[in-house]
């Protein structure tokens, strides 16, 4: 069962460590852009802004590794990554054949009243404030995020693994972080609910379809940001 909806999602989850609190901050952080793609890491003026021990820090930094938001640069320490175009476009190529594949399991495997559940997350992104501002698209994560409910819905551990855990947290930064142009959070979500309304059908191969679809939309429309910024950046 999928949390309370109506719970904030920054509140401190119960017996969580210094580490996992400190964690939840600084990734936070990276993936909403407010630690910048590229910018070096520095434990002391982390320490100091989080109020913490070097210890429980050095922890959650080698925890941001694993998720893929920090890189290792030999001689020059920990670095917030800032992935390619091509391996940016490498990414979404993973990500579309893979939940799409979620997706026919899922249209095979869920039950209604887990399909149910799916149109309340969905009816949930509508009425969040920044969607309805034109803002960007619903932010919050695990059982809040639709894409990693399919994906958990798909019943296989493998896909489970890697797309809720390893590349999770990954994706998740550039999904956000791109989702604000013009039109794409009102486009997404009724992509969002074409593809639900075919799992609910029972139809793998067509919500298999829609899904490779609307992951290479998103992949197409950071493109063409990328290619916007990149002019905007020589003209300025």
């Amino acid at each position: 069962m999928p949390r309370d909806l109506t719970q904030p999602m920054d509140a401190a989850a119960a017996g969580e460590t210094l580490s996992d609190h400190v964690l939840r901050q600084i990734q936070s952080a990276i993936v909403k852009g407010d630690i910048a793609p590229g910018s070096k890491i520095s434990e002391p003026e982390l320490a100091r802004a989080y109020g913490i021990s070097r210890g429980p820090l050095r922890e959650a930094l080698h925890r941001l590794e694993g998720q893929k938001l920090l890189v290792r640069v030999p001689h020059a320490g920990a670095r917030v990554v800032s992935l390619s175009r091509q391996e940016l476009g490498e990414l979404y190529q993973i990500r579309e054949s893979l939940e799409g594949m979620a997706c026919r399991l899922a249209a095979e495997r869920l039950r209604p009243e887990q399909v149910e559940e799916l149109r309340d997350v969905l009816r949930a992104h509508e009425r969040d404030e920044a969607f309805q501002a034109g803002r960007g698209y619903y932010q919050q994560e695990g059982d809040y995020d639709f894409h990693y409910r399919i994906v958990q819905g798909s019943g296989n551990r493998m896909l489970i693994r890697l797309l809720c855990d390893e590349l999770y947290q990954l994706a998740r930064m550039y999904r956000i972080q791109y989702s604000a142009s013009p039109h794409r959070p009102r486009q997404a979500y009724a992509e969002h609910h074409h593809i639900l309304d075919a799992i609910a059908d029972g139809d793998g191969e067509l919500a298999e379809m829609l899904m490779r679809r609307h992951i290479r939309t998103s992949r197409l429309n950071i493109e063409r940001q990328i290619t916007h910024d990149n002019l905007q950046g020589t003209q300025a």
